[in-house]
């Protein structure tokens, strides 16, 4: 037993994990594990959501998944990690609280309508899309989560969760209690293109590529787009390699680069080269982790298999307490 808040969060596995997740969600995460009970779980069940049709490499990106996590600093010692669907009394409560949910939540929910515009590719029309925040209930309530880990935008998941929470408290009695929303510093990591970095913009830079495409991907960086010629002055504060530099250059090399771009003393093609070295240092770490995972496959899978026992362990008797609220315990 630990006296510590109990968090949970997790990741679809939809393809390798680029600097934007890093950023995003890892950073704070490998932050909370010695502050929190975590709970990190691969959401496999949620990637069919949208990835319904092709099924062919969400195992493989469940393993690259895992080995990122672990080498990027997250420690089986200190977190649970595990797979969703390796733990099915997920399943159990996603449909018992389906059941209590009102469509109009399920409808109103902001990001439901934004990926319906967005995704216009894929075929969205389904009872598992529109009802994707019921299973994101029942992955964080079932392990009575007491935070998540969010930025500000995703406060609605949250809140949705919340509500789902309180009705069946209300309908069976207390079972639940209403996570909260954990506020997380999440910078807004864009991409080569200025976009934010997605996979699917292609514009990402990811914890696994090799120096030559790293430096590759670096040159193709949109810097100030008023800087139209070596001689023309520039303004760090609107270029992207700026913004990269302030991550993975050290203060006294970001600071120089600053200073020559607005003198126009030094040029873009050279200032992207200083800050990719600096890049390719920070990740050379998680890549020589990330070696020695793939050589071990035995040993990510034992992490993974003991993450997923514990957490059923949790939600066996988590659904104990649900069947005997509903009067289904015979």
């Amino acid at each position: 037993m630990t006296d510590k808040k109990r968090i949970l969060s997790g990741m679809r596995p939809t393809g390798p994990l680029h600097l934007g997740n890093f950023h995003g969600a890892l950073a704070n995460w490998i932050d909370m594990q010695d502050k929190y009970e975590c709970f990190f779980f691969i959401a496999d069940w949620h990637a069919l959501t949208s990835d319904y049709e092709d099924t062919t490499r969400i195992s493989e990106y469940v393993r690259q998944m895992v080995i990122d996590w672990l080498s990027v600093g997250l420690s089986p010692q200190k977190c649970t990690l595990f797979i969703q669907s390796k733990v099915p009394e997920h399943a159990e409560l996603y449909l018992l609280l389906s059941m209590i949910t009102p469509v109009p939540w399920l409808e109103r929910n902001p990001t439901y309508k934004d990926q319906m515009v967005q995704l216009k590719n894929k075929d969205l029309s389904t009872f598992g899309f529109l009802g994707y925040p019921v299973l994101q209930a029942a992955d964080i309530i079932i392990y009575k989560a007491q935070g998540v880990p969010v930025g500000i935008d995703q406060v609605p998941h949250v809140e949705i969760t919340r509500e789902i929470a309180r009705r069946f408290n209300y309908l069976y009695g207390s079972v639940f209690p209403e996570p909260e929303a954990v506020l997380t510093e999440t910078p807004k990591i864009l991409g080569l293109d200025r976009r934010k970095m997605s996979k699917s913009y292609d514009n990402a830079i990811y914890l696994s590529d090799s120096s030559q495409e790293v430096g590759r991907k670096v040159m193709q960086m949109i810097t100030d787009p008023q800087r139209k010629r070596r001689n023309d002055p520039g303004d760090p504060e609107i270029c992207n390699v700026y913004a990269f530099h302030k991550m993975y250059s050290e203060e006294k090399t970001t600071q120089q680069c600053a200073e020559q771009c607005r003198a126009a003393e030094i040029g873009c093609v050279e200032c992207k080269k200083i800050m990719a070295e600096g890049l390719l240092n920070r990740l050379e770490p998680i890549q020589e982790k990330q070696q020695y995972y793939r050589k071990h496959p035995e040993l990510v899978m034992e992490i993974i298999d003991q993450g997923s026992k514990k957490a059923r362990e949790v939600a066996r008797e988590t659904m104990s307490q649900v069947r005997q609220a509903i009067k289904l315990n015979y």
